[in-house]
């Protein structure tokens, strides 16, 4: 290993709390902690601790910049797996094709879509209407029916 990177490195492992990504900075820290007379090889040891902590910044910076963006993928891929399903809801009651074109946009449009709902609202309480309507004629449909067989063998028996 070489020596500037071997001293760098001894240095950041006991002192790494001084030093940041200014070279300045690091090159007065570093005159404060140790005794290098040589203004070269200051310079490169400040240089290089400079250079390693810029790394860690920028590799920090790009790894929470990926975390970012993957919980931003992950919410759009949630929206997409649940907007279909309330959209294709939509699409069916807010289209109304005049001649053959689909206008969603128009006066007419909000009209028929507005008739749509009323309609459906009052489907619904004619549903349950109807089907008390039909279980009371089936209930008379099968009386009918045991009186015309009660008949068909009082017949029979005469």
């Amino acid at each position: 290993m070489d020596r500037i990177k071997r001293i760098s490195n001894e240095v950041m492992n006991e002192y790494s709390e001084r030093f940041g990504t200014d070279f300045s900075t690091n090159k007065q820290s570093l005159n404060e902690i140790s005794i290098v007379r040589s203004k070269g090889l200051k310079n490169k040891i400040a240089g290089y601790i400079t250079k390693i902590l810029q790394r860690k910044a920028k590799f920090e910076q790009r790894k929470q910049m990926l975390i970012d963006n993957e919980k931003k993928s992950q919410e759009r891929r949630e929206l997409r797996s649940k907007k279909p399903e309330v959209e294709s809801n939509k699409d069916v009651a807010s289209i109304e094709i005049v001649d053959g074109v689909e206008d969603p946009h128009t006066d007419e449009g909000i009209r028929h879509v507005t008739e749509e709902l009323g309609s459906e609202t009052v489907s619904s309480e004619e549903k349950s209407t109807a089907e008390e309507k039909s279980t009371a004629e089936e209930k008379s449909t099968a009386e009918e029916k045991s009186t015309a067989e009660e008949i068909i063998d009082e017949s029979k028996s005469e």
